[in-house]
């Protein structure tokens, strides 16, 4: 509870310090730009990211569905939105899946059971997220969308490179189970010659059995190529609706020939590859930046800094309340 109010903390100055920058040289002119937005537009952006939640949980439901039948999309959409607000509010997203494993076993999943669950869940958004990456790679090459950018490049290419590897290291991590074997025991031996592990045969046994039950939960999902698929196929979607957002938002805000569909889906790509290695919660800060030297681009002045808000605001803060609210109600649920 201290960790979380402290990033709640350092959220909240990082959102507010943030702001001033964003405001300070057009406050009136990104007021006015709001004001004229097009509330028609903006309730389809709110629409959008709706979707976008919803085939995060479908995705989600898929998999838990190969190990609990009777598990409803109620619960997987309470625990989506949940897991959403704990990522929000942690350094690097790390929040969210120690917080899926305990709900699952709150609803009666295994704890191994629970964990297989959210590892290959996780697997199928990285993939997700890698492929998406290569497709706006490839559109900016045939479309020449962003070009002479050399730092944003450099922290493009850095966010590729760590999420495929983190993609690939998943896969070892479930499928490799020689590798892991041979990797444990190489590490465990070092620990132990340090000093740091003390019981090497019953740490070696532990992690062993850790191990096996990730590579029996993969073997079990490649045998089940429809639910791989299906939960592939929910998180791409998702992040499609995702990174299209800008442009519905841009829309209301009257910058109808700026920023088209493949824009704001090369754009909003690189910046979640950027902000996937920014340390601080909802990788604010970095995700404004990208925000605004991506689109700027486009747009510039109080329309982009407002886009900026209305997107920050749509597609974070407003499901990190939702999530909030949600985690509430399920409490209060609990304690009935």
């Amino acid at each position: 509870m201290k960790q979380a109010k402290r990033n709640g903390l350092i959220l909240t100055l990082i959102t507010l310090l943030v702001l001033y920058f964003v405001l300070k040289d057009n406050f009136g002119a990104v007021v006015e730009e709001l004001q004229k937005a097009n509330l028609l537009w903006i309730g389809i952006a709110v629409l959008i990211t709706v979707i976008y939640v919803i085939f995060q949980s479908l995705g989600l439901h898929a998999i838990i569905k190969n190990y609990e039948k009777d598990y409803t999309y109620k619960k997987t959409l309470q625990l989506t939105l949940i897991t959403n607000f704990f990522n929000g509010i942690t350094p690097f997203a790390t929040g969210g899946q120690p917080m899926q494993v305990y709900l699952l076993k709150r609803d009666g999943i295994r704890v191994s059971s629970g964990t297989n669950i959210i590892m290959q869940n996780f697997i199928l958004y990285q993939l997700a997220l890698v492929i998406f990456g290569l497709l706006a790679l490839g559109l900016n090459y045939f479309f020449h969308i962003f070009e002479n950018l050399p730092v944003l490049g450099g922290l493009i290419a850095v966010g590729f490179i760590i999420n495929t590897f983190i993609m690939i290291g998943l896969f070892i991590i479930s499928f490799g189970k020689r590798f892991n074997q041979w990797f444990i025991k190489i590490a465990i031996n070092m620990l132990t010659g340090l000093k740091v592990v003390k019981d090497k045969e019953e740490t070696l046994a532990r992690w062993n059995e850790r191990l096996e039950v990730f590579h029996e939960g993969a073997v079990n999902l490649g045998k089940n190529k429809m639910v791989c698929i299906k939960g592939f196929l929910f998180q791409f979607l998702s992040l499609f609706c995702l990174y299209s957002l800008p442009f519905f938002i841009f829309m209301a805000l009257g910058a109808l020939n700026e920023v088209s569909l493949v824009r704001s889906l090369v754009a909003s790509a690189y910046i979640m590859l950027i902000g996937s290695f920014v340390p601080i919660p909802g990788a604010s800060g970095g995700i404004e930046y990208g925000f605004l030297q991506f689109f700027g681009t486009f747009v510039s002045g109080g329309i982009l800094s407002a886009g900026l808000l209305l997107w920050r605001f749509i597609y974070y803060y407003f499901w990190m309340i939702v999530g909030g609210i949600t985690l509430s109600l399920r409490k209060e649920d609990q304690t009935q």
